[in-house]
């Protein structure tokens, strides 16, 4: 029988063209409604099979294959999973090719109406786009993904330290986490990469340490170059260990630290009377350091690990020394040179005057 009921809702059941068992939920309690569903299910099925048809796939299709693909690859693959589940009430039924701006939309409101900052939808909406870019260029699943908006957000700008407020925050924190501090601003890995830091990925032989590429946001090895602060630290470090070793670099009181943003690192931060910080920003405070002592901005990109550019131009407007010898051209033109000196002269001869008429 090709419908059934279970409960009070039918279901339809049939044999596909090519030989798949179909079974479905109509979602109706209404025969008719369920026959029509049928109907033009079977047909669907029908023009795959006879007229090539691309098949119907459906969110929750392409979800599965998006999460399979990510799982070891993505370094945001659980927060992906935790917007997807938030997802699953407004398309888990949808098929690709029927999910259109008005849907997205909806997404958009509903995730607002929580409080939620645009940045915070622009993360789902991301997740969303992601997922119908690859069902239609790479799965071709669908010929057109509709279009998904991003909301506009404010351009934050960069928060770094100056080497006073770096010296005054250093001070005020506890031995453990002013190491840390010191690290990060010596190598600017991110703060699960030092807390996790193992001495299997330190070479003091070769003052270098690396980040494996399951540890990395990019997914990519890391080579982290260590200069005199960061050996220093290290050899500290290591002499701490002499009597109890540890796998770990950085230890408090005998166990590893799984979190450097705690209590103590914000009441240092008060006391140290530094406003709006995080210990990301400690990172920053690395790259804004290099691009003012003239670190070229591909070169900060590979120290820093960043898959692409974007992250890395955030920081070239705190150096102009590139752009001098283009600015000192400019000065060199007969034009501008003749005009300054007239003025100068006009200046001089104006003075002068004054000075007779003051006589």
């Amino acid at each position: 029988m090709s419908l059934y009921k279970r409960g009070n809702t039918w279901w339809v059941r049939f044999t596909a063209p090519n030989g798949q068992q179909v079974r479905r939920s109509a979602k109706t309690t209404n025969r008719r409604q369920a026959q029509e569903f049928l109907d033009c299910l079977k047909s669907d099925y029908w023009r795959v099979a006879q007229m090539g048809d691309k098949p119907k796939r459906k969110w929750q299709d392409a979800v599965e294959r998006w999460l399979e693909e990510k799982k070891d690859v993505k370094a945001t693959y659980i927060n992906d999973v935790r917007i997807l589940r938030w997802l699953h009430d407004y398309l888990f039924d949808k098929n690709l090719d029927e999910i259109v701006r008005d849907d997205v939309d909806q997404i958009i409101k509903a995730k607002l109406a929580e409080g939620v900052k645009n940045a915070t939808v622009n993360r789902l909406l991301e997740v969303i786009r992601a997922i119908l870019k690859k069902a239609q260029t790479d799965w071709e699943w669908i010929d057109k993904a509709t279009h998904v908006p991003m909301l506009p957000e404010p351009k934050r700008r960069v928060r770094w330290l100056t080497h006073e407020e770096a010296d005054r925050l250093l001070e005020e924190l506890p031995d453990h986490l002013a190491e840390m501090v010191r690290f990060t601003l010596a190598t600017g890995l991110r703060e699960a990469n030092v807390t996790q830091l193992q001495w299997s990925q330190v070479d003091m032989n070769r003052s270098c340490a690396w980040i494996h590429p399951d540890q990395s946001k990019s997914r990519k090895a890391i080579p982290v170059p260590l200069n005199a602060d960061a050996l220093a630290l290290l050899k500290r470090q290591e002499h701490r260990q002499q009597e109890k070793p540890s796998d770990f670099v950085f230890m408090f009181r005998g166990k590893p630290i799984k979190k450097a943003n705690t209590r103590a690192w914000r009441d240092a931060l008060v006391r140290a009377d530094i406003d709006d910080f995080r210990w990301h920003d400690l990172r920053h405070t690395w790259a804004s350091w290099h691009i003012q002592q003239g670190t070229p901005l591909y070169v900060l990109q590979e120290l820093g690990g960043w898959a692409g550019p974007e992250m890395v131009q955030r920081y070239a407007h705190l150096s102009a020394s590139h752009l001098k010898v283009y600015a000192d051209q400019l000065a060199q033109s007969k034009a501008i040179s003749t005009n300054l000196a007239q003025s100068t002269i006009s200046g001089d001869l104006e003075t002068v005057e004054c000075a007779k008429k003051s006589a």
